[in-house]
């Protein structure tokens, strides 16, 4: 069976770099969210601006949905490129204006898409 590909509007501008990462167990998450890496484990989750092991600053984005709800699971982030901000998933009280600048420290340049 062929697979299809279904554009979201995720990516918006030329390539983007991707990797593979564990996201921690007990999460079921949609492409596009943001993600912070656990200290303790190395392991991704969302990202929560009131987290304190981590997590709390933005390290990748989701490139897949991934359900790790009954075990941690490898998954494909995005470590680089342009994304279409208004396409994130947020945790807590993070927000395109408040990760701009540390996604732009990573790489990853947030874009007005629609």
């Amino acid at each position: 069976m062929a697979e299809t590909f279904t554009y979201d509007n995720l990516i918006v501008g030329g390539d983007v770099v991707t990797d593979g990462a564990v996201l921690e167990a007990g999460q079921n998450l949609k492409r596009g969210a943001v993600l912070g890496k656990v200290d303790a484990t190395g392991e991704l989750k969302l990202s929560d601006d009131a987290a304190t092991d981590g997590s709390q600053s933005v390290y990748a984005i989701l490139n897949e949905d991934c359900d790790a709800s009954g075990g941690a699971k490898r998954c494909a982030i995005i470590i680089a490129g342009e994304v279409n901000a208004n396409s994130l998933i947020f945790g807590g009280n993070h927000t395109a204006a408040s990760t701009k600048d540390a996604f732009r420290d990573l790489g990853i340049y947030l874009k007005e898409g629609e």
